[in-house]
């Protein structure tokens, strides 16, 4: 009983995720491609973010910036 009753939840899981995939069109592309559906809104704020939490961590970590800890690059 209860393993009939897990085999069908878990069938019906499996297709209500199924159903949730779709494919996206090629003209609606150009709406994903939309700097707002970025995660980065503002690229330059984002840059100086990265610069002051790597100067104040003294790391670079493949983000292009160097420094000491103390901010002077």
């Amino acid at each position: 009983m209860f393993k009939s009753l897990s085999m069908t939840a878990i069938a019906a899981l499996l297709l209500v995720s199924l159903s949730a995939c779709e494919s996206v069109k090629p003209w609606h592309k150009d709406k994903l491609a939309k700097a707002e559906m970025g995660f980065v809104v503002d690229p330059l704020e984002a840059k100086m973010s990265d610069h002051v939490y790597f100067a104040k961590e003294a790391t670079a970590s493949g983000a292009e910036v160097a420094g000491g800890g103390c901010g002077c690059n």
